[in-house]
């Protein structure tokens, strides 16, 4: 595959772009920062029910926990990644860096519910300037395809292992140093961020001062905390609930309002042109679907292993790396196999992989014995995420223009968000669905539960084909010149 160093190349002689004499090195600390944002989203989960305990708050109150990160999270990206193209992608990375490191602290700090709620909204907010600034920066550091491509492979598998990850380091720490260190635990790890970047990569300059699309902003804004708001009601009150509904119409019509305003803004905040670019609206595409699949995936295996095999925290954490280390290996392998093979056959490959890897999981019964029964799928699903997580990357920032890289990387890392949100909701749904109506038959509660996760598991393998069938209409390209 050849991706197109063109359109980079003369964007960055309008948009002079950072350089860093140690690009690599500077890479390590922008995963590092990407890392902590999508551990977070993960991470606390095991140590909720210490949490709740000790902060007087019941299951309603708990499910905020997570709801106010990923609200925050999902419903900023695209103004995050549009203030960064703004006002300079390292300046917004840092601003970001420093609110993700201040609000970490002051949620571990939390006695109260009120200010933990707080605190996870302004990590949410932080992070949602951290990550596209980020994305951007590294489009700047490797404008050249082919070591662009072995840095989306790194950044590809750091974000993949980070959801692995939070299962195995939130068990960990709640067990060995209580809830309050899955937050403080980002405190140090910032703060190395926050130093090391201003010495590794030189200040971009911020854009010429046009106006900022504030109708656009608002709307988006809204429509996309509303679609995020409206899955999670679904997830917890349930599709039939009159939040679900109002917050899915209140989605709808401020998205159909922010399409309205872009039509006619002279300085859009996403301007509607950027979706002709066929790489960038696939890989949009396949990273909500790939989103959908990899969330409830990994929220269904952390409760099947607790809930029904009986695995402690720090047991059902221990059994996701294999799957997280796989995923590794394969993303630091994709960028070859891409180069030689192509995105477009690289991307359906590793889906269907994923898929088989999920079908084969659906089969587990409830009393598996993890060497025999669930290794050997997980490891297909790492595989497959692996290659799936790199290759959509590429594509959703491939051919972008420096001074919409962090447009570019809003909307990616907003597609997989939602795509979080939407799979879990929906995927969770039909588990709860399906549990219930065995145990309705008069099916034993782990049978049940096991029939749930089953109908969940086969949920996502549709998704990652849907995904594969998607991934056909990237355009074929000549291959990538082979890695030195």
């Amino acid at each position: 595959m050849t991706t197109t160093t063109a359109a980079p190349a003369a964007a960055l002689a309008s948009v002079p772009a950072p350089r860093s004499s140690r690009r690599w090195l500077a890479l390590s600390v922008l995963a590092l920062a990407q890392f902590l944002v999508v551990l977070d989203a993960s991470i606390v989960n095991i140590a909720l029910p210490v949490l709740g305990e000790q902060l007087g708050m019941d299951t309603a109150a708990l499910a905020w926990v997570i709801t106010a990160y990923v609200l925050a999270f999902g419903g900023l990206l695209l103004l995050g990644g549009r203030l960064a193209d703004r006002f300079g992608h390292r300046r917004v990375f840092l601003v970001g860096t420093a609110g993700f490191v201040a609000a970490s602290a002051l949620a571990g700090l939390s006695a109260g519910a009120e200010l933990l709620l707080a605190a996870r909204a302004i990590q949410g907010a932080s992070a949602a300037l951290l990550a596209p600034a980020a994305l951007a920066l590294l489009t700047h550091l490797f404008p050249e395809a082919r070591e662009r491509t072995r840095a989306l492979g790194i950044w590809g598998g750091v974000a993949g292992i980070g959801s692995a990850a939070g299962v195995l380091l939130g068990g960990v720490l709640t067990a060995w140093l209580g809830w309050q260190s899955v937050f403080f635990v980002n405190v140090p790890v910032g703060a190395m961020v926050l130093l090391a970047i201003p010495l590794l990569i030189t200040r971009d300059p911020a854009a010429e001062r046009t106006r900022l699309d504030m109708p656009g902003a608002a709307t988006i804004t809204g429509a996309l905390v509303a679609a995020v708001g409206a899955l999670s009601a679904v997830e917890q009150l349930g599709a039939a609930h009159p939040l679900a509904w109002g917050l899915g119409l209140a989605a709808v019509v401020l998205g159909g309002a922010f399409v309205a305003i872009e039509r006619r803004s002279a300085a859009p905040l996403v301007p509607l042109r950027t979706f002709r670019n066929r790489s960038l609206t696939v890989g949009n595409v396949v990273m909500l679907l790939v989103g959908a699949a990899m969330v409830a995936l990994f929220f269904a295996l952390s409760v099947f292993m607790q809930a029904v095999l009986g695995f402690d925290a720090l047991t059902t954490g221990l059994t996701q790396l294999p799957l997280a280390g796989t995923l590794v290996v394969v993303a630091g392998l994709a960028p070859g196999i891409i180069a030689k093979a192509g995105a477009r056959t690289t991307l359906v490959a590793s889906l269907l992989v994923l898929a088989a890897g999920l079908v084969w999981l659906s089969f587990a019964p409830s009393n598996a014995d993890f060497a025999a029964q669930l290794l050997s799928p997980t490891l297909l699903i790492g595989v497959g995420m692996g290659g799936a997580f790199v290759t959509t990357t590429h594509l959703a920032v491939d051919g972008v223009e420096g001074g919409e890289a962090g447009l570019a990387g809003g909307l990616v890392n907003t597609s997989q968000q939602i795509g979080g949100a939407l799979g879990l909701a929906v995927l969770g749904t039909v588990a709860g669905l399906r549990t219930d109506a065995l145990l309705g038959q008069g099916v034993a509660a782990p049978e049940a539960m096991t029939g749930g996760f089953a109908w969940l598991f086969l949920g996502a393998a549709a998704i990652s084909i849907v995904a594969a069938i998607a991934s056909a209409f990237t355009r074929s390209r000549a291959r990538m010149p082979e890695q030195a």
